[in-house]
């Protein structure tokens, strides 16, 4: 489905001009919910092979669908409804010390199990065109995403817009740690 976007008009102002914040709280929302596509390139589809250490036949037949021509990400229906990408797993994530005791308390929790590999679509979130249409559609996205509009890193509009516009993965997507001058 394509979002038609109000396009501004030459000399005006995006309503995100004076930058945006978001910090990826890796909580996994952004990999669930209803019946989706995540589109991946066979170039991707390489990387990702070489991650899993397969060939990238065997990674389109176990990980991947074909819709209209194009790769897609697999999903997993949950007992919820929900819809996982394939990738999303539970793990245990280290908490600090919880019941006065001095241990550390494993917390399950979602993440990607491919993160260092994850697709184009998966690096430029939460900058998509159809978020940054306007700010109601920044809100809307933020109610399932935590990291968007909060945290410690605030993308300038270039910065976003050079997201967003990526044709290969960005050198410094949202969801990393801001490069140190």
């Amino acid at each position: 489905m394509k979002l038609n976007v109000v396009q501004q008009d030459e000399g005006s102002q995006p309503w995100y001009a004076e930058g945006l914040k978001f910090t990826c709280s890796q909580c996994g929302n952004c990999c669930t919910g209803g019946p989706g596509f995540v589109w991946i390139s066979r170039e991707e589809i390489v990387r990702l092979a070489e991650f899993l250490k397969i060939t990238p036949e065997e990674t389109v037949e176990k990980y991947c669908r074909k819709f209209d021509g194009r790769f897609s990400l697999r999903e997993r229906r949950t007992r919820e409804g929900m819809y996982d990408c394939i990738f999303l797993k539970e793990q245990d994530v280290p908490t600090p010390a919880g019941g006065g005791d001095g241990k550390s308390v494993p917390l399950r929790r979602k993440m990607c199990s491919i993160y260092s590999v994850r697709p184009l679509q998966c690096r430029t979130w939460p900058f998509w065109r159809e978020n940054l249409a306007s700010e109601e559609s920044w809100d809307r996205a933020g109610q399932r995403c935590h990291g968007m509009s909060h945290g410690n890193r605030t993308f300038t509009r270039e910065e976003l817009e050079a997201v967003r516009d990526s044709k290969d993965w960005p050198q410094n997507p949202p969801t990393s740690a801001p490069k140190k001058e």
